[in-house]
């Protein structure tokens, strides 16, 4: 597997990347606003962070993407420890009080990415994943 280098600190891991830009292409067919990608705190990164308007009210959410080409590891469900959603969480809240223009409302939520060879990306959304 190939990796490419964004900088001379960072390592980009080709399957995740694309399993991103899957979930991103996925969540704009169901009704929702991309707000950013990538994002770092000291402590943690939130893979999207988007608005759901697909239900009555504006949900802001940040989404952690977990991508596989198998499940000899487990599902992508299960590789979000306990401490990767402690760390979503404590990430979230910092973004939230540095960008208080967005919508007030605030979910946890997780997507699915299965890549398997010669076959159509398997993606499900969970939503809500803190409760």
């Amino acid at each position: 597997m190939t990796c490419v280098i964004l900088s001379s600190m960072r390592v980009v891991n080709p399957t995740a990347k694309l399993g991103e830009d899957l979930a991103c292409e996925y969540l704009k067919k169901n009704k929702f606003i991309i707000i950013d990608r990538n994002f770092h705190a000291r402590g943690g990164e939130i893979d999207i962070i988007a608005v759901d308007t697909s239900e009555k009210e504006q949900i802001l959410c940040f989404i952690e993407v977990k991508t596989r080409t198998s499940t000899a590891f487990g599902t992508p469900f299960e590789a979000i420890s306990y401490w990767k959603l402690r760390a979503l969480q404590k990430t979230a809240q910092f973004y939230k009080l540095t960008h208080k223009h967005l919508p007030d409302a605030l979910r946890l939520d997780a997507i699915s990415v299965m890549i398997k060879q010669n076959k159509q990306p398997e993606i499900e959304l969970l939503k809500n994943i803190t409760e």
